[in-house]
C-alpha cells in the first residue's frame, strides 16, 4: 500500500541537538546524560485498540534496535475514556520518565469532563501518523453492505452503536454518519476494543467504529463486516466498501497517533525523544506497520504538534457543539 508522507519542519533545536549534548538531571533522581532510567510507558485505554497497537509497536522497535538504553515498563492505565492514563502522566509533571501516546480522546475528553488538563498541558514529541476509521457490523446481521444498513437504521428510527471513549472521535463518526442518512443512535462507549466486539457479536449493538489494524483479522475471519471507511479513498484491502465522501459525508475526522511527555518534561528528555523517534518512523518495522494498519505519515515535531493539537481541539469542539454533544 502506498501511502503519503504530511512533514513538518521541527524547531532547529529539536532536528540539530546531538545525543552526546544531552546532560543534565532528566527528571529522574539519579540524573546524570538522559536517559539513565527505566521508562514508564502508559497505554490509556486497554489491550487490542489502535492505541495499544501502536504503543506496543513503538516501544519493540526501541527495544529491539536498543534505542533505549534501559527497561521500558508498558502497561495499559485504561478508564475514562482516557483520562485515567493520561491523568497518570499528568502526575509525573516535571519528569522525564513517563510517556504516553495519543488518541482522539486525548482532544475529545478534556471537552466534557473536568479532566484537571488540556492536551497542549503536555509535553510534545510528535504527531506520526492519522488513522482512519471503518464502521463495522456483525458478520451475521441482517444487513452487509452501507446502503443495507442505512435502510435497515432508517427502517428502525433508533439504533444502538458503539465506540471507543465517550465524546471521541468515533462518536462524531457515528452522529455524523446518523445525522446525514437520517436515523438515531444510542452510542454505547467503551474502553476496551475486545469488549466492543465481544457486544456487536452478541447483539447488544448494532455498528461499532473501528480501525482497520485492529479489526482486519475478524474482516477476514468474516466474524465481522466493513460498511463503510472514513478517510478519503478507498482502501486497497477493501475495494468494494465505499468512503464517506462518496456518500455525501465530508470532513470526516481521523485518529491522530502521537506521542507526549508529562508537563514540564526536561527540556533533555524532549529533544531525545524527539531525534529518537525522527529515527524510529524511518525504520523497516514502522514503514511495516504503517502499511499493515492503513495508516497515513503525517509527521509533526514538538511544537508543532502543539500547535496542530491545539487546532484540532478547536475543530473537535465546533464539531461535537454542531452535534449537540457539548
Amino acid at each position: 500500500m502506498k501511502h503519503k508522507r504530511i512533514a513538518t519542519v521541527a524547531t532547529a533545536a529539536a532536528l540539530t541537538l546531538a545525543l552526546g549534548a544531552c546532560g543534565g538531571d532528566a527528571g529522574g533522581a539519579s540524573g546524570g546524560a538522559y536517559p539513565s532510567e527505566d521508562m514508564d510507558w502508559t497505554i490509556a485505554f486497554g489491550p487490542g485498540g489502535g492505541n495499544d497497537i501502536m504503543a506496543r509497536t513503538m516501544v519493540d522497535i526501541l527495544q529491539r534496535d536498543e534505542l533505549y538504553p534501559e527497561n521500558i515498563r508498558v502497561e495499559n492505565r485504561e478508564g475514562g475514556s482516557g483520562a485515567t492514563g493520561w491523568g497518570y502522566l499528568l502526575g509525573q509533571a516535571g519528569e522525564g520518565y513517563g510517556i504516553s501516546t495519543t488518541s482522539g480522546s486525548f482532544i475529545t475528553t478534556p471537552l466534557q469532563a473536568d479532566t484537571g488538563w488540556t492536551p497542549t498541558d503536555f509535553t510534545p514529541v510528535g504527531l506520526l501518523a492519522a488513522d482512519n476509521a471503518l464502521l463495522i457490523g456483525s458478520g451475521k446481521a441482517d444487513f452487509q453492505t452501507y446502503d443495507e444498513w442505512v435502510d435497515y437504521a432508517t427502517e428502525k428510527g433508533s439504533v444502538v452503536v458503539g465506540g471507543i471513549g465517550t465524546v471521541n472521535v468515533d462518536y462524531i463518526l457515528q452522529q455524523m454518519i446518523a445525522d446525514a442518512e437520517g436515523y438515531e443512535i444510542e452510542y454505547v462507549p467503551y474502553n476496551e476494543e475486545g469488549q466492543m466486539q465481544t457486544s456487536l457479536l452478541s447483539g447488544a449493538i448494532d455498528t461499532m467504529i473501528s480501525n482497520p489494524g485492529s479489526i482486519m483479522g475478524q474482516v477476514e475471519a468474516g466474524q465481522v463486516t466493513p460498511l463503510l471507511f472514513t478517510g478519503p479513498e478507498r482502501l486497497e484491502a477493501l475495494p468494494d466498501v465505499p468512503t464517506g465522501e462518496e456518500n455525501d459525508i465530508a470532513d470526516m475526522p481521523s485518529m491522530p497517533r502521537g506521542l507526549i511527555l508529562p508537563p514540564d518534561a526536561p527540556e533533555e528528555a524532549q529533544e531525545w525523544w524527539i531525534e529518537t523517534m525522527q529515527e524510529v518512523v524511518e525504520t523497516d518495522a514502522w514503514q511495516e506497520y504503517l502499511d499493515e494498519n492503513f495508516l497515513l505519515e503525517d509527521e509533526r515535531w514538538g511544537e508543532d504538534f502543539t500547535s496542530y493539537l491545539d487546532e484540532t481541539q478547536s475543530s473537535f469542539e465546533d464539531q461535537l457543539t454542531e452535534l449537540g454533544a457539548l
